[in-house]
């Protein structure tokens, strides 16, 4: 449920803002836009948020910014102290994870994410998207930013340009965390009764929004 990647926030926990801001030429294009990303799924947001995998607090503080009332979960104590530093104790940031985490005590309108997602099994999101059904109320809304692929082969072919740049880092990466594609996340929101839309941000992320029916 993603917790067996703690050890590898924990370590990127004191770099991470210079990762998503385009420090890291391996990683460069996975953060392009970053900044936009992460408005505009504040922008898609409703006014009492549910956010998972906050890190060192990106996401959260564009979101207390526009006013939302913002309940954040993460599983690395260090990405959570580096939030908490961040954000002067204006957010209520919890030890959690997408499967099991402190239930708000307010009804939630919106859940977000942004690059996380992918660190769960497809069978760990779909048991995520069924918990997230079950809080949200008809028109909730689930709005993640993450790296998905149409099909399998574009992940394949995105592996191999990775390893023709001698991105070996980012190629492990691909190959060795959950990255789904889009067939795979339509199936499982629809299931559990979202409708479901796809908005490529840049060459790796999609903005994927779900609304419950």
């Amino acid at each position: 449920m993603g917790r067996e990647f703690i050890d590898l926030f924990d370590e990127w926990a004191n770099h991470y803002d210079t990762t998503v801001e385009g420090y890291d030429e391996e990683y460069k294009d996975v953060f392009l836009h970053y900044e936009n990303i992460l408005q505009e799924v504040v922008n898609q947001s409703g006014d009492v948020v549910l956010e998972f995998g906050c890190g060192t607090g990106n996401l959260t503080q564009k979101l207390i910014q526009a006013h939302k009332k913002v309940y954040s979960i993460e599983p690395s104590e260090m990405m959570r102290k580096k939030a908490k530093d961040k954000l002067a104790n204006n957010a209520t940031i919890e030890d959690g994870d997408f499967l099991t985490f402190p239930i708000p005590n307010q009804q939630v309108d919106t859940i977000v994410s942004t690059y996380a997602f992918h660190h769960l099994t497809d069978e760990e999101k779909e048991k995520a998207i069924g918990i997230y059904g079950s809080l949200l109320q008809n028109g909730g809304k689930i709005v993640f930013a993450d790296t998905a692929f149409i099909d399998q082969q574009a992940k394949e072919d995105m592996i191999h340009e990775a390893k023709q740049k001698g991105y070996m880092r980012l190629a492990e990466d691909l190959q060795t965390e959950y990255y789904t594609t889009h067939k795979v996340l339509q199936t499982i929101f629809r299931k559990h009764g979202f409708t479901i839309t796809f908005t490529q941000m840049n060459a790796f992320v999609w903005l994927i929004q779900a609304v419950k029916q």
